[in-house]
Parts: C-alpha cells; structure tokens; sequence
C-alpha cells in the first residue's frame, strides 16, 4: 500500500502542479494584458495633454490677436471720429465761404449797376 499510497500522492501532487502552473500562465498572461492597457492608456492619456497644451498656446495666442483687432478698432473708430469732425468743420467753413461768396457777388453786382447808372447819367446831355 505504501507503493499505491506514493502513487496517488503523486498523481495528486503532479496534477497539482500542472493546475499551479497553468493558473501561474494565465496570470501572467492577464498582467502583460494589463501592461499593455496601462502602456496604451497611458499614451493617449500623454497625447492628449499635448494636444490640450498646444490648443491651450493656440488659444492664447488667438485671444492675443483679438485683443490686438480690438485695439486696432478703437483706433480706427476714434481715426473716424476725427475725421468726421474735420469734414464737417471743412463742410461749414465751405458753406461760410459760399455765403461770403454770394454776398460779394451781389455787392458786386450792386456796384456795377450803379457804376453803369453813373456812367449813363454822366453821359446824358446837360440841359
């Protein structure tokens, strides 16, 4: 019996082993699974940073250049109010002129008139 004893142990022993060995396997297998969705998680998860730092920089720099046409327009608006001031102040220096213009004009006319009166009763013969 100690033979058949030996035996059995043995058989148990050996089947035993095979279980711890092929459970050690499928162990390992499942890490390396494991690793490399570690390994692939972790890489999308540093592609991403990038891309957040590089759209972060982008978006500074977009908003910087807002800021910059946001100046350029205040400029431009207060270039445009000048200038519409000056053209108006040029507008009612030009009406003025204009008037002054007419007002000469009909002095003038006045003058003329009255010299063609003087001349022609200057030439009327004296009774």
């Amino acid at each position: 019996m100690d033979e058949a004893l030996k035996d059995r142990i043995l058989i148990t022993l050996s089947v035993l082993t095979a279980i711890f060995f092929f459970s050690t396997l499928s162990s390992c297998n499942s890490a390396m699974r494991q690793r490399s969705a570690r390994d692939k998680e972790m890489a999308a998860r540093l592609a991403l940073e990038e891309k957040s730092g590089k759209y972060s920089q982008e978006k500074s720099a977009l908003e910087e250049k807002a800021k910059a046409k946001e100046n350029e327009v205040v400029e431009l608006k207060a270039t445009l109010d000048a200038t519409k001031k000056a053209l108006l102040q040029d507008q009612l220096v030009s009406q003025s002129l204009k008037d002054e213009l007419q007002k000469v004009t009909k002095l003038k006319e006045n003058l003329e008139e009255q010299l063609q009166q003087a001349v022609s009763d200057g030439k009327k013969p004296k009774k």
